[in-house]
């Protein structure tokens, strides 16, 4: 045992000398910006949930464009340890007040409460690649804080607004479909490989001092191994309000300094963590745009939080046609912090979302005669007026963050609330091709990168508990109870099209009306456009006028015909 401990200290001083040395160069900056995608693809075939007793991931495809439906959705069944995945302090500080160890102010900061500054910042790549599988079978290379101080003695010293990225290409090597991929995890665990390179305790704490606030590893956790090991490294940073990315990947694309680097999860109410998707930007002029705005704090969180008891997901009118509740499920009980570990089961298109042209386009050798007749003879109604509905197979995991994501442009469609007759219900007021133009003589003209956000006031007015007048969000409106939500016409999307724009989202809870027939109009048109929509946003009158530049991402999961997310604000 003395002489492995010798040995290992030995690797490590070697590498301390060398690694910033026989590092390859990093990439050369461009002059244009270039969104890179850092995520693991979730799916059911690889090792994307911890290997220790944690529940699978699971993908339900209850709805299938067919007779019974002219959409795709689904039940996902996804806990905050999958794919790329963030954790925040309460992973293992406990709240105040518990006289537990390590309790303090930190273990409040729950993922919906954490800074939405902290998600991004400029990416500091510091490359341990020449620790990987340093190490004895289920040992984790250690990363201690010298490396760190070499790489400040080699670039620039670290500090606010920094995120450091420990480059070692682990997840890059071994994430693969199973049973191969059984090395990235399991294998390790059984002690049977070495397992993957991360901080020491030590190492945790000087970044702390640094005011670095967020930390990115690509191996499943922030955890080394053996397992001992693991909780003293979570406390040493998230003590300090640190929150993590773990399950990174493809680090390598991000130059060792200047690039700009952001992780988008889930917003799950009261969570120690949360599914998410990692991505970094390359280019001069957007990269420093996002860093600066990170270094001023100045950054909104325009997610709605997802909560069990509010109207969360999109349902249909008459009985048995809602979608899958939103659930929060127990499952493990952590006593060091005395919460339960959790499991999400939800529709996916559940609070903030994604819509890909998948949602309400089929595949290329669909027959139209499977659709219900109703729904035959709405496609015969919109081809004639609007012409072809086009086909899609871009789901999720196909569509990149640059995709969802450009300078905001907000247009109020307040003033419509209130313009439809109570006869003509369910009825949304709609946003058409005039409307947006008067905006434009106003404003400018909308083109390429924009992204255009329809400020309703609906999610606003109406998020509360079902119990409490939640009704008013969805069901009402579709029920014919009440007014819908302005709503994008077809008109209106085929205009947004033609100005060049590739994103359009709302802070209501659809993109399409409360009508039925009007709704799966405006999709199909949204669909064959490759126009990319992001629904349920909040805070948007925290906007400012000018200057705003939207991010939205969801979980990189296949074959998904959405996905909830996180949508930011920089300005």
């Amino acid at each position: 045992m003395r002489r492995t401990r010798v040995t290992f200290l030995a690797v490590l001083l070697a590498f301390v000398a060398t690694t910033f040395v026989q590092a390859k160069d990093p990439p050369k900056k461009r002059s244009g910006a270039r969104f890179v995608d850092l995520s693991l693809l979730v799916a059911p075939n690889y090792p994307c949930t911890w290997a220790g007793g944690w529940p699978f991931f699971q993908m339900n495809r209850y709805r299938r464009i067919g007779p019974l439906s002219a959409y795709n959705s689904e039940i996902l069944t996804i806990d905050p340890n999958t794919g790329t995945q963030v954790d925040v302090p309460p992973h293992s500080i406990p709240r105040p007040g518990l006289k537990l160890p390590n309790a303090g102010p930190a273990g409040e900061i729950f993922n919906d409460k954490v800074p939405a500054w902290q998600f991004g910042g400029e990416a500091c790549v510091i490359d341990v690649r020449g620790l990987l599988n340093q190490s004895g079978p289920g040992r984790s290379p250690l990363i201690n804080k010298q490396i760190v101080m070499a790489w400040e003695k080699k670039y620039r010293p670290l500090g606010p607004g920094d995120i450091v990225c420990f480059r070692s290409d682990y997840s890059d090597k071994y994430y693969k479909a199973l049973p191969a991929g059984r090395r990235f995890l399991a294998i390790p665990l059984e002690k049977k490989a070495p397992a993957w390179p991360d901080p020491d305790p030590e190492c945790m704490e000087y970044l702390a001092t640094r005011k670095v606030m967020q930390v990115v590893v690509d191996s499943p956790s922030m955890g080394p191994m053996p397992s001992h090991l693991a909780e003293p490294v979570h406390i040493a940073g998230l003590r300090h309000g640190m929150i993590f990315t773990e399950g990174a990947r493809g680090l390598g694309k991000l130059p060792t300094t200047g690039g700009f680097y952001c992780v988008l999860c889930t917003r799950h109410a009261d969570c120690q963590g949360a599914e998410a998707r990692s991505f970094g930007v390359v280019g001069r002029g957007l990269a420093k745009r996002l860093i600066d705005s990170v270094r001023k704090k100045r950054v909104i969180d325009l997610t709605a939080v997802l909560r069990q008891e509010h109207p969360m997901e999109l349902t249909a009118p008459g009985v048995g046609n809602h979608r899958q509740p939103y659930f929060k499920i127990k499952f493990k009980f952590s006593k060091n912090v005395e919460l339960f570990q959790v499991t999400h089961m939800m529709d996916s298109h559940a609070g903030t979302h994604l819509i890909p042209p998948t949602y309400a386009l089929p595949g290329k050798r669909f027959n139209n005669k499977r659709y219900s007749k109703q729904v035959q003879a709405w496609l015969a109604e919109y081809e004639k007026a609007h012409g072809k509905r086009g086909t899609s197979n871009l789901t999720t995991e196909k569509i990149s963050v640059g995709a969802t994501s450009g300078n905001a442009k907000v247009i109020d469609v307040r003033d419509l609330v209130g313009t439809t007759k109570k006869a003509q219900w369910p009825a949304s007021p709609m946003i058409g091709k005039e409307f947006i133009q008067n905006w434009e003589k106003k404003n400018g003209a909308l083109g390429s990168p924009d992204v255009v956000i329809f400020h309703t006031g609906h999610v606003v007015k109406h998020y509360a508990p079902m119990t409490d007048g939640g009704t008013a969000m969805i069901d009402d409106p579709l029920q014919g109870k009440s007014e819908g939500w302005p709503a994008l016409s077809v008109e209106g999307a085929d205009y947004l099209a033609s100005r060049g724009v590739r994103c359009v989202a709302t802070d209501a809870p659809a993109l399409g009306s409360a009508d039925p027939k009007q709704s799966l109009f405006t999709y199909w048109k949204l669909g064959t456009k490759k126009l990319m929509g992001v629904e349920y946003l909040v805070n948007l009158d925290k906007i400012p006028t000018k200057g705003g530049y939207f991010v939205f991402g969801s979980p990189k999961i296949r074959g998904c015909n959405g996905g909830s997310g996180r949508a930011l604000l920089f300005y």
